[in-house]
């Protein structure tokens, strides 16, 4: 390879680079500014200004706000770290309270992570349809994972008198957004301390 070869290579490395950069700093800018104006007060335009882009720019990236939006869930996802919580439930496959305790610590790192994130995604769908599947479709994907984990513990596992469905809707009202925002803001709990909470309320009404 030549010289030449080689620069021409690293360049287009380099570009590759740069546009995952904007992406990602197009996305951070939008985050700000829903978290301090609010997602209905906030333009393309304004994205553009903090994000330190072009217009044309954003609407490339994202295609609009709400594809930007879709965007900034989808980062919030990521920082909960779900290959931790994987990795602890194949740890303890035969011991059922840990596994509600690796859950209930993945929620508590996305809602303390991300929780202004699915706070939005939550206000916003009130009036942008796309935006209400997200978060809806954010809720199944929970479900999901909770019907997997239950339906593999041995029979009996579960309290008497509690289906699988049932389950996973006392896990949705125990561990919730809601409860975490209340008992952190209101309430002065630290993080730590409901996700301990969390992992002993779901093994005292979940396990038999």
């Amino acid at each position: 390879m030549t010289e030449e070869q080689g620069r021409r290579r690293y360049d287009s490395l380099r570009r590759a680079t740069q546009a995952l950069e904007t992406r990602a700093e197009i996305a951070r800018a939008a985050r700000r500014l829903f978290d301090a104006q609010g997602w209905a007060s906030t333009t393309v335009r304004d994205v553009a200004r903090e994000a330190g882009v072009s217009v044309p720019t954003v609407y490339a990236t994202y295609g609009n706000k709400t594809g930007l939006t879709r965007a900034v869930a989808d980062s919030a996802d990521l920082s909960a770290d779900a290959p931790q919580m994987l990795a602890e439930l194949e740890a303890a496959a035969a011991d059922p309270e840990r596994q509600l305790a690796a859950m209930a610590g993945y929620d508590r790192r996305l809602f303390e992570r991300a929780g202004d994130v699915i706070m939005l995604i939550r206000e916003a769908g009130r009036s942008e349809p796309e935006l209400a599947t997200a978060y809806r479709e954010g809720r199944e994907r929970g479900d999901e994972t909770r019907i997997q984990v239950f339906s593999s513990w041995p029979e009996g596992t579960l309290r008497r008198g509690l289906d699988l469905q049932a389950a996973v809707d006392i896990y949705a009202a125990v561990c919730n957004i809601g409860v975490y925002t209340t008992l952190t803001t209101e309430r002065g709990w630290q993080p730590g301390r409901i996700e301990e909470w969390w992992g002993q309320t779901l093994a005292r009404e979940l396990l038999g």
